[in-house]
């Protein structure tokens, strides 16, 4: 498992980086042209970007755990890489709720509002900077020579010493160590979990219910305002999740069970993301029935969300990693 997740990250790995470079050229070509379609295609793939972003930041951690004992790979420069990749996660996360968010205000409102379109260019700009840094430092764990020298018996010497102080607070070595060592911490991310699980699973329960003909006296647009409680409830998770994995990455790394979680979580996002974007469901009044298409997508995300909690309860017992 570890060997092929490894490969994963190798392969895709770049994917953000190369992606943020299409979708800025694509934006800047929309605001060019004043297309105000081609800006919401552009939004639709920072979306798509953020949530494959999720899967190469995890499969790095399993990168890293399988050349932690290598004594030819420089362990501060891994240091240096994982610390960099963390902040450019957590900015790419910030970009694609933007980018789902000015999709949402255009299907309500009809038209995309310039602010937001310009903090995601600017975001999205910051990001690319850190993403570009984070796959030069990638590069330079396997390949010394990037940085002008051989790697030698003296750097692997230094490699193996702690991190600095001066570092700051925001690498993986301090935030791991706050999660741990902070007796609340662990405690209020659980609670933190369970709020956005609620906010996640009982807005969207009532979207794909509705879809799939029950409540039928609720017109879809006005469950439709509910979208951003289910995203902010996503976002909670995956700003208390991201605190367990990076306290114990290999909890996760080693477990076939989060890793069934994370394919589901990518796939139920995509189905959130047809919630948001597509006509057939947004036109249905009170008493209006959806069609087949509609009612197999809702279905498939009943399945995949109470699957995500499935996965997420059996992580201790069918891992066995806990």
């Amino acid at each position: 498992m570890n060997l092929n997740v490894v490969h994963v990250h190798l392969i895709a790995n770049h994917v953000p980086t190369v992606g943020l470079v299409v979708a800025l050229s694509l934006l800047l070509v929309a605001f060019a042209k004043k297309d105000e379609e081609l800006k919401r295609i552009t939004l639709g793939v920072f979306f798509v970007i953020a949530l494959l972003t999720l899967p190469i930041y995890i499969s790095g951690s399993a990168a890293d755990i399988a050349i932690k004992d290598r004594p030819d790979i420089s362990a501060a420069t891994v240091r240096a890489h994982k610390d960099v990749a963390l902040v450019a996660f957590a900015l790419m996360g910030v970009v694609g709720a933007a980018s789902w968010f000015g999709l949402w205000q255009a299907r309500r409102t009809s038209r995309l509002p310039h602010w937001t379109v310009a903090a995601v260019l600017l975001l999205s700009t910051l990001t690319l900077v850190l993403m570009a840094r984070t796959a030069t430092l990638g590069g330079e764990i396997r390949h010394p020579e990037m940085t002008g020298r051989a790697f030698t018996a003296s750097d692997a010497a230094k490699a193996d010493e702690p991190a600095v102080p001066e570092a700051g607070w925001l690498t993986t070595t301090a935030l791991a160590a706050f999660v741990i060592n902070t007796s609340w911490v662990w405690q209020a991310s659980e609670t933190v979990h369970f709020i956005g699980m609620c906010l996640l699973i009982g807005v969207l329960l009532a979207v794909n219910l509705r879809i799939l003909g029950r409540i039928k006296r609720v017109p879809f647009p006005a469950l439709h305002r509910l979208l951003p409680l289910a995203i902010l409830g996503f976002g909670l998770n995956a700003a208390s999740g991201m605190l367990f994995f990076v306290a114990a990455p290999d909890q996760y790394t080693q477990n076939p069970s989060f890793f069934w979680k994370l394919a589901f979580i990518f796939v139920a996002g995509v189905q959130v993301f047809y919630l948001t974007v597509f006509d057939k469901t947004w036109v249905l009044g009170p008493g209006d029935d959806a069609t087949v298409t509609p009612k197999i997508v809702a279905a498939s995300g009943l399945f995949l969300w109470f699957g995500i909690v499935f996965w997420g309860t059996m992580l201790p017992f069918l891992g066995l990693r806990f």
